[in-house]
């Protein structure tokens, strides 16, 4: 483990009794983008949960030098608050000033009133990835970034994800889509 953002060695998960992955080794540095692929329920987002810190590995040992963004496949918002108060929300937890900036890289302006429950999936996803530009964090785990995104937001998130390998963060995400961005390592499960 030397510049390593995340290293993660022999990592093992099973689902009941079925064997997710094994063997799975890590070593994401400054610029990486890691991608996982796989069919529906092949251990991807499980691994990136693992990764996140929100499920302990059978078999392993993981760690993750920076902090980190977490946005998983569920949106994790509240259907009654509006898009503004969830932004106000994680800015008041995690600190930063992002607020502005987030609103209008991903047109959330016109939808600080509404609550999320209103909104549509592709607005819902959104709002939900927002919260990358909240406060600088130098790992981004994302499961399923695209899910339910029109095309221009599909190119703004491949820029953002762009952008944050090229200055200097990382990114581990799962993805069923092929596109243009060129990952450092793939990973198949």
């Amino acid at each position: 483990m030397v510049n390593e953002m995340i290293y993660a060695r022999n990592l093992g998960m099973v689902r009941g009794v079925r064997k997710l992955f094994s063997g799975i080794d890590l070593d994401v540095g400054a610029g990486d983008l890691v991608v996982l692929r796989g069919a529906n329920g092949s251990g991807k987002t499980t691994l990136l949960r693992v990764l996140a810190g929100l499920t302990s590995p059978i078999v392993g040992e993981v760690s993750v030098q920076f902090p980190h963004h977490w946005i998983g496949h569920l949106n994790g918002l509240k259907p009654f608050e509006t898009a503004k108060s969830h932004l106000k929300l994680w800015v008041n937890t995690w600190g930063g000033d992002g607020i502005d900036r987030a609103a209008k890289t991903f047109q959330l302006e016109k939808l600080y009133a509404i609550p999320v429950g209103l909104l549509s999936a592709g607005q819902k996803r959104r709002l939900a990835l927002a919260r990358l530009l909240l406060v600088d964090r130098e790992i981004w785990l994302l499961d399923e970034p695209f899910a339910s995104l029109d095309q221009a937001a599909r190119h703004l998130v491949k820029r953002l994800i762009s952008d944050h390998c090229n200055k200097g963060g990382c990114v581990v995400t799962a993805m069923h889509e092929k596109t243009d961005l060129v990952p450092s390592l793939e990973i198949s499960l």
